[in-house]
């Protein structure tokens, strides 16, 4: 017998290596959730909401390289519509399937559940297009054609698409056999160019520094940048975005570039080379220490996933993993003396202090393991550990573009899942926690032992910071008692804790790390303890007031 609609795109998923679909039920997409129940090697999911799932998919696919999301047509598919456009800006091929109403149903344009009433049954794939870079409803007919141009889709722009799969369809025999995928051909003129011309203009600088960004790590190209780093010898800086792309225990490993907010010395030394050479680096406000970054374009050169642009020329019909195995082989070996800052010290407190940044960050940074996935929620937590060194191997994941509050505890949730022998640290604010903070239930649920610092300061700390206004009530949140969440949400048998001063954060640290269960501390610290980056945001927001 032939395979099924859904069956045939099951087993296109599983070759990309997905085995766990996160989602929410529905009665549209029922026919999707039963085959994946069915399948042997499948796992379905079931997230807290749909907007939650997507998050997880996200977090999976940063450390599996791809993942894919269930839902019900309309209140489904729009719940994790944010979900998906972080998926999008920040590079993750995640394939969202759509269980939608029957064929006969749409034809007939009848007017039933999770629908506008009037009759309209595309309005919802077409809310969708800005945020996937392929999409399709699948047919018996289609079906076999249409799944791997969406595959390709995924795996060439590393972003997600979008599967309709009507429900009268997903159980019919595909029409046709799967074709091999045509691997795209690249002109090799175009590569023996630009290769010429970043070689040149290394090689006629004095000074030179690479900087690699998170395209690289998108696309499994980590061996190849550091081939191109270890042959260059050239020194190298991540921006914040693009933190951990390379080891940072890398003995050319510099530090962060973040303009002119952090870290002067990095920056006069980045920005006062002849050559820049940007690997997958994206401008964005966060990146450029809020566009106080000043990096010559007719000194830089940046090669991206499909295109490489060297000081203002730009070169198309090109692909990134090309390039860097031809710049191993042939760029020159420099010698640079580059400054370097990668630690944020030692803690600095007594143990009957109250917890400062000076104490709380270093004594983060100070816990991480190599192989750790250290997931930072969007806010000042982040933008403490955007400076801490990692281990060999560690992970920092943060949504640095698109910046959605709550992504982190069920991105946290999906990383875990994707690699469960590696340990996953999540650290939000619990201004964030309260949007998703029923994921945690989904941690143990699945067997996974985290640890989870949620650090309260009383509201949305890096809102005040930011505002004109930091003391309006639209920053303060209600007060829960977080370290009772877990009990309440059936993580029976968790290491919990609630710490004001840094011996019992050092004591619940030390706690956590001996436990054989999850861990998750409440970390309590005054309204105004920021980050030193957080700090020099405020600065720069208040001088544009003041302005």
């Amino acid at each position: 017998m032939s395979a099924t609609v859904i069956q045939h795109v099951l087993s296109r998923l599983k070759s990309l290596g997905i085995r766990d679909i996160f989602g929410v039920a529905g009665d549209y997409a029922f026919p999707i959730e039963d085959a994946i129940c069915a399948d042997k090697d499948l796992r379905w999911i079931g997230n807290c909401n749909e907007l939650n799932a997507a998050y997880a998919a996200d977090g999976y696919a940063r450390i599996n390289g791809f993942a894919a999301l269930s839902t019900t047509y309309g209140v489904g598919e729009l719940s994790a519509i944010n979900g998906i456009g972080g998926a999008y800006a920040e590079f993750l091929p995640v394939f969202h399937l759509v269980g939608m109403p029957a064929t006969t149903i749409q034809a007939t344009h009848r007017l039933v559940h999770h629908t506008l009433g009037n009759g309209e049954f595309n309005l919802f794939q077409k809310m969708s297009e800005p945020v996937v870079c392929a999409q399709s409803i699948l047919s018996p007919e289609n079906c076999v054609a249409e799944t791997e141009r969406l595959m390709r889709a995924a795996i060439e722009n590393r972003r997600p698409v979008y599967m309709g799969i009507p429900k009268d369809i997903a159980n019919l025999p595909v029409i046709g056999k799967v074709k091999p995928t045509q691997k795209a051909t690249f002109d090799s003129a175009v590569l023996e160019s630009v290769v010429k011309a970043i070689v040149y203009e290394v090689s006629t600088s004095k000074t030179a520094c690479i900087l690699p960004g998170i395209v690289v790590a998108r696309y499994g190209l980590k061996k190849e940048a550091t081939a191109v780093v270890d042959a260059s010898g050239l020194p190298f800086a991540t921006m914040f975005m693009d933190k951990s792309v390379l080891d940072e225990t890398h003995p050319n490993y510099i530090g962060m570039y973040d303009g002119k907010l952090m870290n002067e010395q990095i920056r006069a030394f980045v920005e006062g080379c002849d050559c820049v050479l940007g690997i997958g680096a994206m401008q964005t406000d966060f990146n450029t220490g809020s566009f106080t970054a000043n990096i010559d374009q007719t000194k830089s050169i940046n090669i991206m996933h499909d295109s490489v642009r060297v000081g203002t020329a730009v070169f198309n019909n090109i692909v990134m993993k090309d390039v860097l195995e031809a710049l191993a082989k042939e760029l020159p070996r420099k010698t640079i003396q580059a400054p370097k800052i990668l630690k944020l010290g030692d803690p600095k407190g007594e143990a009957e202090d109250k917890i400062t940044a000076d104490y709380l960050y270093p004594r983060w940074q100070q816990m991480l393991k190599p192989n750790d996935i250290l997931i930072t929620e969007t806010g000042t937590s982040s933008m403490g550990l955007g400076f801490a060194a990692m281990p060999k191997g560690t992970t920092f994941q943060n949504q640095t573009l698109w910046g959605s509050i709550g992504w982190a505890t069920p991105a946290a949730f999906g990383a875990a899942l994707a690699d469960p022998k590696r340990r996953t640290i999540l650290i939000t604010g619990e201004g964030s926690h309260q949007l998703t903070a029923q994921e945690i239930s989904q941690f143990y649920r699945f067997g996974l032992k985290p640890i989870i610092f949620v650090l309260n300061n009383s509201g949305y700390l890096i809102e005040r910071l930011i505002s004109e206004h930091p003391d309006y009530y639209y920053n303060d949140i209600a007060q829960w008692h977080y370290e009772k969440l877990p009990e309440a949400m059936g993580c029976d048998g968790w290491f919990t804790a609630r710490v004001r001063t840094c011996d019992e954060l050092d004591q619940a640290i030390k706690q956590a790390e001996a436990a054989d269960t999850g861990a998750y501390i409440e970390v309590i610290t005054d309204k105004y303890v920021a980050s030193p980056l957080s700090e020099k945001l405020h600065e720069s927001t208040q001088s544009k007031f003041a302005a």
